[in-house]
């Protein structure tokens, strides 16, 4: 039994059979997870021997029909599109950059019975412990990252005090340093360190900058 109709089997049961009474003519939750199947084989990218990235996040969009009928059981759908897509991941042996995640988004310029799918790969980014009031942090994927020392150091590398694990990040690829301002510094990285979408070798930042290395953006807060 294929992967698909495994994710079927379980779709099914776990609403008690409702999408095969329901879903005869509109979209299937099986043609979504087809779909977010060929998103992941189309945006597969080698970026280095073994390691095939693909994408982490994705948005299925659907029409006004789909979305309402779908609705209902988002939950239960997202939760086994998202396993689908590890399995998948793991079969065809496809790296994620971060945490897999799938939500459902309303398109009223869809017709019933279309899917259309967006998708990224979103690094993970890993740090110490949270900040305390007044500290200048850096802000990513929904997580904060305190500057609590004189110098911070993003990169990709195991030993960087902010991980990126993104393959455009180089393994020490900047520092922030933190004094009466706080300043990035590029340390030669192959793809540049970016602020504000300007490519930089130094600047100061100020509150609510864009801090971009690879294909991660990351915001600058003050603390004050």
């Amino acid at each position: 039994m294929g992967l698909l109709d495994r994710f079927e089997q379980r779709v099914d049961r776990a609403v008690n059979g409702a999408f095969a009474k329901a879903f005869k003519s509109e979209v299937q939750p099986v043609e979504i997870a087809a779909a977010l199947q060929h998103e992941m084989d189309d945006r597969a990218a080698i970026v280095a021997r073994g390691r095939t990235v693909v994408p982490n996040v994705f948005v299925v969009a659907l029409s006004d029909e789909d979305y309402e009928r779908l609705a209902v059981y988002s939950e239960t759908l997202r939760a086994e599109l998202a396993s689908m897509v590890r399995e998948y991941a793991e079969e065809q042996g496809y790296t994620f950059l971060g945490p897999v995640s799938v939500s459902l988004n309303l398109d009223s310029e869809l017709d019933t019975g279309t899917i259309r799918t967006r998708s990224e790969a979103k690094a993970a980014v890993s740090a110490g412990a949270g900040a305390s009031a007044g500290t200048p942090r850096l802000l990513a994927a929904g997580a904060e990252h305190p500057l609590n020392q004189g110098v911070t150091r993003l990169g990709r590398g195991a030993d960087s005090d902010i991980r990126i694990d993104d393959p455009g990040v180089s393994r020490h690829h900047a520092d922030i340093i933190v004094g009466n301002s706080a300043v990035i510094r590029d340390l030669g990285s192959t793809n540049g360190t970016y602020v504000n979408g300007v490519r930089v070798n130094e600047s100061t930042l100020h509150d609510g900058a864009k801090v971009r290395l690879g294909s991660t953006t990351l915001t600058f807060r003050s603390g004050s």
